[in-house]
């Protein structure tokens, strides 16, 4: 008798877990594409990229709001089609960046894609390789942290950009 009552009254709570659970997902997976659109808004906002950079700041949250969308209507379903909307939204405004006339940047910007890049084979790799999506954040951070470097060094700070030996 006592393993039925546990059972009913603990099933409620399994399945708004569940649910609760789903939703946290679903989120962290739909501010992934508004990270993507921020980190370049800075660029897209305070350098003059040429006639192209107005279309690409409306372009970028377009693909932001479509990809949450998307995540909302058929999260889960088509994994592969999910990943390849991120690397493409990460890729397409670099187009843009890569034609500045004032070049600073580009190459922390890159090196950042880099790291996003390389993580993705250990976001997929996840239950092949151990600890592969401790690795795959390890990644994000690194392109993020450099990517915020970059704004603060070529878009925040007044004046040109601070000398480094090298």
């Amino acid at each position: 008798m006592t393993w039925p009552c546990v059972k009913i009254f603990t099933s409620p709570y399994v399945v708004l877990t569940r649910n609760v659970e789903q939703r946290f997902h679903m989120c962290d997976r739909i501010a992934i594409y508004f990270f993507i659109a921020a980190s370049y808004s800075p660029w897209l906002m305070l350098r003059e990229l040429g006639p192209w950079t107005c279309h690409m700041r409306w372009l970028i949250w377009v693909m932001a709001c479509v990809g949450s969308m998307y995540v909302f209507f058929f999260h889960e379903r088509y994994k592969l089609l999910e990943l390849m909307g991120y690397v493409a939204m990460g890729a397409v405004p670099a187009l843009v960046i890569l034609s500045m006339v004032e070049r600073s940047g580009v190459r922390e910007l890159a090196a950042g894609g880099v790291f996003y890049v390389v993580g993705v084979v250990f976001f997929k790799s996840d239950g092949l390789v151990p600890f592969a999506h401790a690795i795959w954040h390890l990644f994000v951070a690194a392109g993020a942290g450099i990517h915020y470097y970059a704004i603060w060094r070529y878009l925040y700070l007044p004046g040109p950009p601070l000398q480094t030996a090298r």
